[in-house]
């Protein structure tokens, strides 16, 4: 091998080396909150300590000054009692009397982890938390209003005697203040995730009294989803009818940083635009407030130590005696179940279904969700729809690959001519260059025809990763012997004896028995292709496999259990072309003996 060759050579192990040992500590210097535990990640985010709340100029909202969280435990908070129960197809938990707050909710549909015996997955958990989140709606006084009494965090509202919402059974809670107004909080729950505040004020007295309705979600960052640069997680919103996922909580781990618009550094962040709807989402769940048609103002704000808030303000309303005030707000707190958001869409929340973080080609990853559903509804297996979206795929594209094999002759026919062409003008790149192009047109070969089969599976590779990613419908979903959820990484490591060592391998180390097959049906698909003439392009082809062996390690067991079985199916497509060509076997095989003795010779 000449000196040239030895330095391409080089540079191609360097190359490969840097990727895989320099990818994992890439991926910690940008993403710091990436070593946070899974079961953290996952796991739905709260809010931050019940604030009392304070009437300020910009009609927004202050909190207490005391914002700690402290470690209460939850079974003890939720059997303090005064709480109204919430039973639902969807949605169970309860209503906190004191405050008359959102304060907890579990979803019915999908558990904490893989493992059932774990519970349900929570939403929403009470203040003092360590992952609290809630919801409360009230109302802020104006410099107008009178001097009224307001319901507070430590307001107790009253509910009907063995009051439960449901689907069937909305529930009020009432309070009088001293001087006789009436607020009452009319909570209704629907069938999936959407409940709904009708919060009433009723002025019997002799005066006006003037006031301002509020909604509000609070949450702690701390068990928020992680937020990378294609998968939002943080605040977001829909104003104008257009989905914003541009503010971070911070920017400490944001990969553009100097773009970055973080809650904490700024600490309010005013939305001058029409609000459709607001709040915080993670990867699989949200919580949103969506207001009626009355004019209201939105922001966010950070309360400090990692506690976050959205605010809904409705405008100063005045309430003639003997009148009342009426404003309607929905919560959408629970999964972001892609049929149950557009079903809400069609309802009127305007771009419902974009909270889900598509990015720029939903256009094709919704499709390719819809299918993978349909098939998983067939297959009652995610695992087995995975093949069956492979095969379809697959399929699809075999005239492709008729038309790749028939290039793949032709090129082999040219060869001949190629090697003199490049043996004529070898000391002449662009000479050589101009009369090999000359030659494909004489010919009529097309040299990038074998390479668009790659090219189509890149969008169904991409689409099927974010689905994976992003769809709370594939989360957890089991395949077959160990692969308990096919949204994660492979479990089973090799470096570890599959768990019988207590270490867990370090993230580019971290190889598991299905990206050991993505290399050997990879290893064995490049075999059934002709060997390169280039000693330098065989190297590198020897390489690739193992290569992809580590880069694709860390991703989604379902995308390796998709690529091995596009590798299997290729593989089968290729004996399959060659039966019914047998010259282009005999010359691919002539050809790879041609290169290894050429190899040998160089060495």
């Amino acid at each position: 091998m000449d000196s040239h060759n030895q330095r391409n050579l080089i540079l191609a192990v360097l190359l490969t080396g840097l990727v895989l040992f320099g990818w994992d500590a890439a991926i910690r210097y940008f993403y710091p909150h990436a070593n946070k535990p899974a079961a953290v990640a996952s796991s739905p985010a709260s809010a931050d300590p019940a604030a009392v709340i304070k009437p300020t100029r910009d009609g927004g909202l202050t909190s207490a000054a005391d914002l700690a969280l402290e470690a209460k435990d939850l079974k003890t908070v939720l059997a303090s009692g005064g709480r109204v129960s919430i039973a639902a197809p969807g949605l169970s938990g309860s209503i906190n009397l004191t405050g008359g707050l959102l304060d907890d909710l579990t979803t019915n549909r999908h558990t904490a982890t893989e493992k059932k015996s774990d519970g349900p997955a929570r939403i929403f958990s009470p203040p003092g938390t360590p992952a609290q989140q809630f919801a409360q709606f009230g109302w802020v006084a104006t410099e107008t209003a009178g001097g009224i009494a307001l319901p507070n965090t430590n307001t107790i509202w009253t509910a009907p005697a063995a009051a439960k919402l449901t689907p069937q059974t909305p529930v009020t809670l009432s309070w009088t203040n001293p001087t006789g107004q009436v607020f009452s909080i009319r909570y209704a729950i629907d069938q999936d995730y959407l409940l709904t505040a009708t919060q009433m004020v009723a002025n019997p007295g002799t005066v006006p009294v003037v006031v301002r309705p509020f909604a509000l979600i609070n949450r702690t960052h701390k068990t928020a989803s992680i937020d990378t640069y294609n998968v939002h997680a943080g605040p977001f919103g829909a104003f104008d009818e257009a989905v914003n996922f541009k503010i971070d909580y911070n920017c400490d781990s944001s990969f553009f940083s100097s773009s970055c618009t973080g809650l904490r550094e700024q600490g309010l962040i005013q939305n001058p635009s029409k609000v459709n709807w607001i709040g915080f989402t993670d990867i699989y769940w949200m919580a949103t407030l969506i207001p009626d048609k009355s004019p209201t103002s939105s922001d966010f704000r950070s309360l400090g130590k990692d506690i976050y808030r959205a605010d809904l303000v409705y405008e100063p309303a005045t309430i003639a005696p003997g009148q009342q005030l009426t404003r309607t707000t929905r919560l959408f707190a629970g999964a972001k179940e892609s049929t149950v958001l557009d079903r809400y869409e069609d309802d009127g929340i305007a771009n419902f279904s974009l909270a889900i973080d598509w990015g720029w080609f939903r256009w094709f990853e919704k499709p390719i969700f819809m299918l993978l559903k349909a098939l998983f509804d067939l297959a009652d297996n995610f695992g087995v729809a995975i093949i069956l979206l492979t095969i379809i795929v697959r399929g699809v594209m075999f005239p492709i690959a008729q038309r790749q094999f028939a290039s793949m002759a032709q090129m082999r026919a040219i060869q001949p001519k190629m090697k003199a062409l490049q043996e004529r003008y070898k000391d002449d790149k662009p000479k050589l260059q101009q009369e090999t192009m000359a030659l494909y047109k004489t010919e009529g070969v097309n040299p990038l025809a074998g390479c668009l089969p790659i090219f189509l599976q890149i969008p169904v590779f991409f689409a099927l990763y974010k689905v994976l990613m992003l769809s709370i419908e594939m989360r957890h979903q089991p395949f077959t012997l160990w692969i308990k959820d096919l949204s994660a990484p492979d479990p089973m490591h090799i470096l570890n004896l599959f768990g019988l060592l207590p270490f867990t391998p370090p993230s580019f180390l971290a190889i598991g028995l299905l990206a050991v097959l993505l290399g050997i049906t990879m290893y064995l698909q490049f075999k059934l292709n002709p060997a390169p003439m280039d000693p330098v392009q065989q190297q590198v082809f020897a390489i690739m496999p193992w290569m992809m062996m580590f880069v694709m390690a860390p991703f989604a067991a379902g995308l390796l259990i998709y690529w091995i079985t596009s590798n299997i199916l290729t593989i089968g497509q290729q004996w399959y072309l060659y039966s019914r060509h047998p010259q282009l076997k005999a010359q691919a095989e002539k050809e790879g003996a041609d290169a290894k003795r050429a190899a040998a010779r160089d060495k």
